[in-house]
């Protein structure tokens, strides 16, 4: 019950039967700024030596329309034999790209495979975008986002694997790789700020050595602006839709919700490590209890006021009451529409996607 089993849960939440099914089994989903949804269906190709995956990318308008961006089993690059599942997507400011991260494991000679994570680059027709006139994929890229100018590209790279340290770089459409960025700077995780060029990151040296630092980096300008000191970090970085606050796990049990503008103004729930996105109104978080890839019910957890901590090492630890949501059920992966109003939740087993009315 993750630190809750005290405290009598609320009833799970009634939920009638989905606005919206997509029957496939789903790896991955986003919507879009207008409330499009981009998503990729598992597709197995057989070889005479290798059985591969190369999933299929289509788009779903907001009419219930779909159509295929990319046809996995004609995605290759020359000879050089690989398997790819979609990771996650993200889309650029003006609904117009996406930029799409695949797992990929390529046969680098016979019998030895060498796994990676690459970035493709696409129009919401379908069509490949080539940066600089190169290339559409991004490789050793992790966590890619779009600038406003919807035209720069920043992402993460390992600098310590594996996945410990990353190093922030940029690409652009019209010129290509462009550099890092923060150069000689690692950091644990980052989360843009919504609807500006700035991203919340955790900081740590790269010898691993000192405590992780809360920074506010200006992408652009590259200036920088230390938040706080965190007493330790163990995942899940996300900042509010309003820019005004963050949360992350600390450790395994326990989120921490911080102001921005106001650092020490923070609380510390008991809510067991997870997955979880912020409500509209950021009164609330919608937490998975599992962590990414895994299934797990679905709750709300309210965030309560945040207070002034006079010392960090003496704040309180609350434990709030959970609300089930979808009457308890497991779900593999969820989000919430751009406006609010609507859930999509991928369901363990057959992976379908479902999208139901964001629920009180």
């Amino acid at each position: 019950m993750f630190g809750c089993c005290a405290v009598p849960q609320a009833r799970a939440q009634d939920l009638d039967k989905p606005l919206q099914n997509i029957d496939d089994e789903i790896t991955a989903f986003s919507f879009a700024p207008d409330g499009r949804i981009v998503y990729s269906v598992r597709r197995n190709i057989k070889t005479k030596k290798y059985d591969l995956q190369h999933d299929d990318i289509w788009l779903q308008d907001t009419n219930g329309k779909r159509r295929r961006l990319l046809q996995g089993d004609k995605f290759t690059r020359g000879d050089a034999l690989f398997s790819y599942a979609v990771d996650a997507f993200h889309w650029s400011p003006n609904g117009r790209m996406i930029l799409a991260q695949l797992f990929t494991t390529s046969v680098v000679e016979e019998g030895r495979t060498e796994d990676s994570s690459q970035t493709l680059v696409l129009e919401d027709s379908g069509k490949e975008i080539r940066l600089g006139k190169g290339e559409s994929v991004i490789k050793d890229c992790y966590d890619a986002t779009w600038l406003q100018d919807n035209s720069t590209i920043v992402y993460l790279n390992e600098a310590i694997k594996p996945r410990q340290l990353f190093s922030f770089h940029y690409s652009n459409i019209a010129t290509g790789p462009a550099g890092p960025a923060f150069e000689g700077r690692t950091f644990i995780d980052a989360d843009r700020i919504p609807r500006t060029n700035a991203a919340i990151a955790v900081e740590q040296d790269r010898a691993q050595s000192g405590p992780p630092r809360l920074q506010r980096l200006e992408l652009l300008a590259q200036d920088d602006k230390e938040i706080a000191t965190l007493d330790s970090y163990a995942g899940g970085l996300s900042v509010s839709p309003s820019g005004e606050k963050v949360a992350y796990f600390i450790d395994r049990e326990v989120l921490e919700v911080r102001n921005l503008a106001l650092p020490n103004y923070f609380v510390r729930l008991r809510v067991g490590l997870g997955v979880f996105h912020w409500s509209p109104d950021e009164n609330r978080i919608m937490l998975k209890r599992a962590v990414e890839r895994k299934s797990g019910d679905l709750v709300w957890i309210n965030i309560p006021v945040l207070l002034a901590q006079k010392n960090p090492k003496e704040v309180p630890i609350l434990t709030p009451t959970p609300q089930p949501i979808l009457r308890g059920i497991s779900i593999r992966e969820f989000n919430i529409s751009p406006d609010g109003r609507f859930l999509a939740v991928v369901l363990p087993g057959k992976r379908n996607l479902e999208v139901f009315p964001l629920p009180n």
